[in-house]
């Protein structure tokens, strides 16, 4: 099993993150574009502070709506640096709402952001990194990958002994079609 299999089920944060969401394919605007503010905010902490956060952020940032995140003015953005319910960090927010515009712009080039994800479908870790580094900001080969495999893009989101893996497969993630 891989490590998040190892001690995810039956934690009290991790366990439903991982049993029902890590690996498997969503294509709805709004989950994937959690999905990858969810990795920025991940950046140099644990994703279990993610996770416990999770809901505050959600709420927050309007249930992950890319047009009113594209939308945030100053004051918007001031109030989400003073809101304890979010990880209250300059780049990380600036970085969102940019990349909630590049999602805007992924409907017109590609007709959304899982269109776009599909169009250049597959690929290995490193050529959707320099995809991802030359789109959107905030996004390094952790966070892409991670990303990636929350989504079922790349393989090892489960370990082959992993109970979850199985469901995964049933459901012909896009790593498993390439």
């Amino acid at each position: 099993m891989s490590g998040y299999c190892d001690f995810a089920p039956g934690h009290p944060v991790h366990d439903s993150y991982h049993a029902t969401e890590y690996g498997f394919p969503q294509r709805d605007e709004a989950v994937l574009f959690e999905r990858l503010c969810l990795e920025i905010m991940q950046a140099g902490l644990s994703w279990e502070i993610v996770l416990k956060r999770r809901a505050g952020m959600r709420e927050s940032f309007g249930g992950w709506d890319v047009d009113a995140i594209a939308a945030t003015d100053a004051a918007s953005r001031a109030r989400l640096l003073a809101d304890p319910a979010i990880i209250r960090n300059r780049l990380k927010v600036d970085a969102i709402v940019h990349n909630a515009g590049i999602v805007q712009t992924l409907r017109a080039s590609h007709g959304g952001f899982a269109a776009w994800l599909d169009a250049h479908h597959p690929r290995d870790k490193a050529a959707w990194i320099k995809l991802f580094k030359g789109t959107f900001r905030f996004t390094g080969g952790e966070i892409v990958g991670e990303f990636l495999m929350s989504l079922g893009y790349l393989p090892g989101a489960h370990g082959p002994n992993c109970p979850v893996a199985a469901r995964i497969a049933a459901l012909s993630p896009p790593w498993m079609r390439a």
